[in-house]
């Protein structure tokens, strides 16, 4: 069997689409793929509504170590790329 890889993969980008994500386990799944990230990769969250509940805890979590940076803030979508220092 063979796996395609994404081009954003080889550059260390990383989609995340929250929206296909039961909300009960949204938050445990976000904070396992941010602490799996190395070094250097990228994060790209992809939301439904801008999640500042979510931002907060995520500063609070990682602090310095993760960037917080809206690639698309409208109405509906959303899109963040965290990083990891």
């Amino acid at each position: 069997m063979t796996h395609a890889v994404s081009s954003t993969a080889s550059i260390g980008l990383y989609p995340f689409d929250a929206r296909g994500v039961a909300k009960r386990f949204r938050h445990a799944a976000i904070f396992g793929a941010l602490t799996a990230l190395e070094p250097g990769e990228t994060m790209r969250f992809y939301n439904d509504h801008d999640p500042l509940p979510l931002l907060a805890q995520i500063e609070a979590h990682f602090g310095s170590r993760v960037t917080i940076a809206y690639v698309a803030r409208a109405p509906g979508e959303i899109i963040i790329d965290f990083g990891i220092a």
